[in-house]
Protein backbone atom coordinates (compact mmCIF):
# COMPACT_ATOMS: atom_id res chain seq x y z
CA UNK A 1 0.00 0.00 0.00
CA UNK A 2 0.94 3.80 -0.56
CA UNK A 3 2.23 5.43 2.41
CA UNK A 4 -0.88 6.45 4.33
CA UNK A 5 1.08 8.56 7.06
CA UNK A 6 1.68 12.05 6.60
CA UNK A 7 4.78 12.93 6.10
CA UNK A 8 7.02 16.32 7.00
CA UNK A 9 10.22 16.56 4.89
CA UNK A 10 12.26 19.88 5.37
CA UNK A 11 14.53 19.80 1.92
CA UNK A 12 13.79 17.96 -1.65
CA UNK A 13 16.06 15.39 -0.34
CA UNK A 14 13.53 13.70 1.65
CA UNK A 15 10.93 13.68 -0.83
CA UNK A 16 10.78 9.65 -1.88
CA UNK A 17 7.94 8.28 -4.24
CA UNK A 18 4.64 7.50 -2.70
CA UNK A 19 5.55 9.62 0.08
CA UNK A 20 2.04 11.38 1.66
CA UNK A 21 2.71 14.91 2.29
CA UNK A 22 0.77 18.00 3.57
CA UNK A 23 0.85 21.45 0.84
CA UNK A 24 -0.89 24.31 -0.29
CA UNK A 25 -2.08 25.67 -3.85
CA UNK A 26 -0.21 28.57 -5.07
CA UNK A 27 -1.28 28.81 -8.45
CA UNK A 28 -3.54 26.72 -11.03
CA UNK A 29 -3.94 26.87 -14.47
CA UNK A 30 -5.68 25.16 -17.44
CA UNK A 31 -3.15 22.19 -17.16
CA UNK A 32 -2.51 21.85 -13.50
CA UNK A 33 -1.56 23.43 -10.46
CA UNK A 34 1.47 24.42 -8.55
CA UNK A 35 1.72 23.13 -4.81
CA UNK A 36 4.06 24.29 -2.03
CA UNK A 37 5.34 21.25 0.16
CA UNK A 38 7.49 23.00 2.54
CA UNK A 39 10.92 21.77 0.73
CA UNK A 40 11.62 25.23 -0.95
CA UNK A 41 11.04 24.16 -4.09
CA UNK A 42 7.08 23.83 -5.90
CA UNK A 43 5.80 20.59 -6.88
CA UNK A 44 3.22 19.83 -10.08
CA UNK A 45 0.37 18.12 -10.62
CA UNK A 46 -0.96 17.68 -13.92
CA UNK A 47 -4.76 17.62 -14.26
CA UNK A 48 -4.87 14.19 -14.87
CA UNK A 49 -3.43 13.57 -11.58
CA UNK A 50 -5.89 15.75 -9.45
CA UNK A 51 -8.85 13.13 -9.16
CA UNK A 52 -9.91 9.80 -10.29
CA UNK A 53 -13.05 11.75 -11.82
CA UNK A 54 -12.65 13.27 -15.54
CA UNK A 55 -11.65 17.00 -14.88
CA UNK A 56 -11.95 19.77 -17.24
CA UNK A 57 -11.18 22.59 -15.39
CA UNK A 58 -8.54 22.73 -12.60
CA UNK A 59 -10.46 25.53 -10.69
CA UNK A 60 -13.63 23.38 -10.74
CA UNK A 61 -11.59 21.55 -8.42
CA UNK A 62 -8.69 23.61 -6.61
CA UNK A 63 -8.10 27.22 -6.15
CA UNK A 64 -5.32 29.26 -5.00
CA UNK A 65 -4.70 28.95 -0.89
CA UNK A 66 -6.13 25.35 -0.97
CA UNK A 67 -4.82 23.18 1.38
CA UNK A 68 -4.69 20.03 -0.28
CA UNK A 69 -2.96 16.44 0.91
CA UNK A 70 -0.57 14.82 -2.36
CA UNK A 71 1.92 12.22 -2.56
CA UNK A 72 5.32 12.57 -4.09
CA UNK A 73 5.62 10.98 -7.90
CA UNK A 74 8.74 11.77 -8.37
CA UNK A 75 11.69 14.24 -6.93
CA UNK A 76 14.58 15.43 -9.13
CA UNK A 77 17.20 17.18 -6.36
CA UNK A 78 19.31 18.05 -9.25
CA UNK A 79 17.01 19.84 -11.66
CA UNK A 80 15.02 20.68 -8.72
CA UNK A 81 11.95 19.13 -10.22
CA UNK A 82 8.81 18.03 -8.09
CA UNK A 83 5.93 15.91 -9.79
CA UNK A 84 2.69 15.25 -7.25
CA UNK A 85 -0.36 13.23 -7.36
CA UNK A 86 -3.66 13.54 -5.28
CA UNK A 87 -4.46 9.91 -6.34
CA UNK A 88 -3.33 7.33 -4.18
CA UNK A 89 -0.66 5.64 -6.13
CA UNK A 90 -0.72 1.74 -5.94
CA UNK A 91 1.58 -0.64 -3.44
CA UNK A 92 3.19 -1.61 -6.39
CA UNK A 93 4.08 -0.89 -9.70
CA UNK A 94 5.12 -3.12 -12.55
CA UNK A 95 9.03 -2.44 -12.11
CA UNK A 96 8.73 -3.92 -8.44
CA UNK A 97 6.71 -6.72 -9.32
CA UNK A 98 9.02 -9.87 -9.84
CA UNK A 99 8.78 -13.18 -9.90
CA UNK A 100 9.62 -15.49 -7.01
CA UNK A 101 7.94 -12.95 -4.41
CA UNK A 102 5.75 -14.11 -1.58
CA UNK A 103 2.43 -11.70 -1.04
CA UNK A 104 -0.89 -11.89 0.48
CA UNK A 105 -4.01 -10.68 -1.30
CA UNK A 106 -7.81 -10.30 -1.22
CA UNK A 107 -9.86 -12.73 -3.75
CA UNK A 108 -11.76 -10.16 -6.15
CA UNK A 109 -13.32 -12.77 -8.99
CA UNK A 110 -13.98 -16.36 -9.49
CA UNK A 111 -14.35 -18.24 -12.62
CA UNK A 112 -14.62 -21.69 -13.60
CA UNK A 113 -10.69 -21.87 -14.78
CA UNK A 114 -9.36 -19.48 -11.69
CA UNK A 115 -9.41 -16.46 -9.24
CA UNK A 116 -8.32 -12.92 -9.59
CA UNK A 117 -6.17 -12.05 -6.51
CA UNK A 118 -5.69 -8.28 -5.32
CA UNK A 119 -2.10 -7.83 -4.93
CA UNK A 120 -2.15 -4.50 -4.90
CA UNK A 121 -1.09 -3.92 -8.08
CA UNK A 122 -1.96 -2.12 -11.02
CA UNK A 123 -4.42 -5.19 -11.71
CA UNK A 124 -5.52 -8.08 -10.06
CA UNK A 125 -3.21 -11.43 -10.49
CA UNK A 126 -4.70 -14.97 -11.56
CA UNK A 127 -4.02 -18.06 -9.83
CA UNK A 128 -5.22 -21.15 -12.03
CA UNK A 129 -7.23 -23.38 -10.98
CA UNK A 130 -4.55 -25.64 -11.57
CA UNK A 131 -2.24 -23.61 -9.16
CA UNK A 132 -4.59 -23.40 -6.67
CA UNK A 133 -4.03 -27.08 -4.33
CA UNK A 134 -1.57 -29.82 -5.37
CA UNK A 135 -4.61 -32.02 -5.28
CA UNK A 136 -7.53 -32.01 -7.62
CA UNK A 137 -9.68 -29.45 -7.94
CA UNK A 138 -13.32 -29.60 -8.75
CA UNK A 139 -14.34 -25.99 -8.51
CA UNK A 140 -12.19 -22.94 -7.04
CA UNK A 141 -15.16 -22.48 -4.47
CA UNK A 142 -13.56 -25.48 -3.23
CA UNK A 143 -10.78 -23.34 -1.83
CA UNK A 144 -11.61 -20.20 -1.72
CA UNK A 145 -14.67 -17.46 -1.43
CA UNK A 146 -14.99 -14.06 -2.93
CA UNK A 147 -13.22 -11.54 -0.68
CA UNK A 148 -11.31 -14.07 1.29
CA UNK A 149 -7.67 -13.28 1.62
CA UNK A 150 -4.98 -15.79 0.51
CA UNK A 151 -1.01 -16.47 0.33
CA UNK A 152 0.12 -16.17 -3.07
CA UNK A 153 3.62 -16.70 -4.98
CA UNK A 154 4.46 -14.80 -8.48
CA UNK A 155 4.97 -17.35 -10.95
CA UNK A 156 5.37 -14.69 -14.10
CA UNK A 157 4.49 -11.33 -15.03
CA UNK A 158 4.15 -10.28 -18.39
CA UNK A 159 4.37 -5.83 -18.32
CA UNK A 160 3.93 -5.80 -21.87
CA UNK A 161 0.30 -7.41 -21.41
CA UNK A 162 -0.26 -6.28 -17.64
CA UNK A 163 -0.50 -9.63 -17.00
CA UNK A 164 0.41 -11.72 -13.60
CA UNK A 165 0.55 -15.27 -13.14
CA UNK A 166 0.04 -16.72 -9.48
CA UNK A 167 0.49 -19.60 -7.47
CA UNK A 168 -1.41 -20.52 -3.96
CA UNK A 169 0.02 -24.33 -3.86
CA UNK A 170 3.56 -23.23 -4.45
CA UNK A 171 3.66 -22.06 -1.13
CA UNK A 172 1.99 -25.08 0.56
CA UNK A 173 3.66 -28.55 1.25
CA UNK A 174 3.10 -31.42 -1.19
CA UNK A 175 0.00 -33.83 0.15
CA UNK A 176 1.59 -37.31 2.26
CA UNK A 177 0.57 -40.19 0.06
CA UNK A 178 -1.85 -42.37 2.21
CA UNK A 179 -1.64 -46.13 2.47
CA UNK A 180 -5.05 -47.84 2.87
CA UNK A 181 -5.82 -51.24 2.83
CA UNK A 182 -7.90 -52.76 -0.03
CA UNK A 183 -9.88 -55.12 1.52
CA UNK A 184 -10.69 -57.54 -1.82
CA UNK A 185 -6.79 -58.08 -2.63
CA UNK A 186 -5.73 -56.89 0.86
CA UNK A 187 -3.35 -55.35 -0.60
CA UNK A 188 -2.05 -51.78 0.07
CA UNK A 189 -2.77 -48.72 -2.41
CA UNK A 190 -1.86 -45.22 -2.39
CA UNK A 191 -4.71 -42.92 -2.30
CA UNK A 192 -3.55 -38.72 -2.55
CA UNK A 193 -6.55 -36.45 -0.86
CA UNK A 194 -8.34 -34.06 -3.06
CA UNK A 195 -7.87 -30.84 -2.57
CA UNK A 196 -11.17 -30.27 -0.79
CA UNK A 197 -10.73 -33.25 1.15
CA UNK A 198 -7.32 -31.54 2.41
CA UNK A 199 -8.98 -28.18 3.16
CA UNK A 200 -11.62 -29.77 4.66
CA UNK A 201 -8.54 -31.44 7.01
CA UNK A 202 -6.68 -28.78 7.95
CA UNK A 203 -9.78 -26.91 9.04
CA UNK A 204 -10.90 -29.67 11.45
CA UNK A 205 -6.94 -30.51 12.60
CA UNK A 206 -6.82 -26.20 13.54
CA UNK A 207 -10.22 -26.64 15.52
CA UNK A 208 -8.68 -29.21 17.19
CA UNK A 209 -11.55 -31.73 16.41
CA UNK A 210 -9.77 -34.92 16.13
CA UNK A 211 -13.29 -37.00 16.54
CA UNK A 212 -14.55 -35.42 12.58
CA UNK A 213 -11.25 -36.34 11.22
CA UNK A 214 -11.27 -39.75 12.73
CA UNK A 215 -14.83 -40.07 11.22
CA UNK A 216 -14.17 -38.74 7.88
CA UNK A 217 -11.09 -41.27 8.03
CA UNK A 218 -13.87 -44.11 8.20
CA UNK A 219 -15.79 -42.94 5.94
CA UNK A 220 -13.44 -42.89 3.40
CA UNK A 221 -12.06 -46.25 4.13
Amino acid sequence: MANEELMTPETIEDLEPKMKVAGKVLKTSLAGAIVDVGVGFPGVIHISKISKDSVSRVADVLEKGQAVEVWIQRADPETKKIELTMLEPLGMDWREIKPDMELTGVVTRIEKYGVFVDIQAERPGLVHISEMAHGYVRTPTDIVQKGQEVSVKILKVNRRKKQIKLSMKALEDPPVNEYVIDNDENEKKIVTPTAFEAAMRKAMDTNGDSELADMLSEFES
